[in-house]
């Protein structure tokens, strides 16, 4: 198919763009820290993981990243949906030989070398698919048979292949920013009420009939049980975070990293930031990612089309929702779902995607105005 070329000639949102780079570049530099020491304990290279992040996350992130700002995003409307399937059938693919499992869940693919999280994919797909969809005629949005219905039914789909896996927090923050997108396309407010009073019931049951995540719950509610379980994770990222006070013990100091804090690369990568950095590192990092979240749903407003500024919501709500579980859990603030942090912790696959992400917002953006 024949790509349209950018016809706007305007330029691209330089502060985004800023923004973006501080993340990528800051992300980079803080897993060098963090990975060094597991690196060293299992392959004998303290810059392993770094180098793996770089080839199967960099790399790829800028490639997606250089088509969607060059490529008009207009022509992501009609891929739309062939990629949400697409990503419906990678999906399956991780019940299969191809699937990897790791600690009881089945969320990877392998394929020859490369592995990867179908996942990760849906954060881009199906906010590209709800943004298609709903950015039509607003009549059609607005109705249950042309709006609801095929919203429920999409999100219906996604959310029972992901409860499969499980990756129960990856739903949360899809439903929730589809729709956001959902709902700022002009959907009625029963519609809205009657998706998050499903969302709600469904939730609720699974996690009542789902020990693991009734005992994560239990812990967060009552922190002065079983220390040594439920909260051990917690406990060691707030120490970390608490250890570092104002300036933190120095880049490459922490000692959290070597022994006691699990997931130090993943979802507790937080934790070593504050211990190595101080509140001083973890405040930059939260405002970094406010100004960006604050910035796509800005650009949003002055987005006259509503296939990008629906595509601008999405992406802005999954990494403010992503941000804020991520950094709450291990704050002790919310009960911890293992939510890694955007553009900061390790996984090639995420942030590949939010690279391109920005993108496609740089894209947008040289429409705005």
């Amino acid at each position: 198919m024949a790509f349209r070329g950018i016809k706007s000639g305007r330029k691209p949102d330089i502060f985004l763009m800023a923004l973006l780079a501080l993340l990528v570049l800051g992300g980079l530099f803080i897993l060098a820290s963090a990975s060094s020491e597991l690196g060293r304990i299992k392959f004998g290279d303290s810059y392993y993981y770094l180098k793996h992040q770089a080839v199967y996350g960099l790399l790829p992130g800028v490639i997606g990243f250089l088509i969607c700002f060059f490529l008009s995003y207009q022509n992501l409307k009609k891929l739309a949906f062939p990629l949400f399937i697409f990503n419906l059938a990678l999906l399956t693919l991780v019940f299969t030989k191809f699937g990897l499992s790791s600690g009881g869940a089945s969320r990877w693919l392998q394929l020859g070398p490369i592995s990867f999280q179908p996942a990760e994919l849906l954060k881009l797909s199906f906010i590209i698919y709800i943004s298609a969809w709903v950015g039509g005629q607003a009549k059609r949005t607005a109705s249950f048979l042309g709006g609801f219905l095929p919203f429920l039914v999409a999100s219906g789909i996604m959310a029972g292949m992901l409860f499969l896996q499980p990756a129960t927090s990856t739903v949360v923050i899809l439903l929730a920013s589809g729709g956001m997108v959902y709902f700022l396309s002009g959907a009625e407010w029963k519609y809205i009420f009657m998706a998050a009073g499903l969302i709600v019931v469904i939730l609720g049951s699974l996690i009542y009939f789902t020990p693991y995540r009734m005992k994560r719950i239990v812990g967060f509610l009552d922190k002065s049980s079983n220390t040594q379980t439920i909260n051990y994770h917690v406990n060691q990222a707030l120490i970390a975070i608490g250890s570092g006070g104002a300036f933190g013990m120095g880049y490459g100091k922490s000692t959290a990293k070597v022994n006691y804090l699990p997931a130090v690369i993943d979802d507790s990568i937080f934790a070593v930031v504050g211990q190595e950095l101080g509140f001083l590192g973890t405040g930059l990092i939260t405002i970094l990612f406010g100004m960006l979240v604050f910035r796509l749903f800005w650009l949003a407003k002055k987005t006259r089309d509503k296939f990008g500024r629906n595509m601008l919501v999405g992406f802005g709500s999954i990494i403010a929702l992503q941000s804020l579980v991520n950094m709450g859990a291990i704050s002790g603030i919310l009960p911890l779902t293992g939510v890694p942090l955007p553009f900061i912790s390790y996984g090639g696959t995420a942030l590949a995607i939010f690279m391109t992400m920005g993108g496609i917002s740089l894209n947008i953006s040289k429409y705005t105005g």
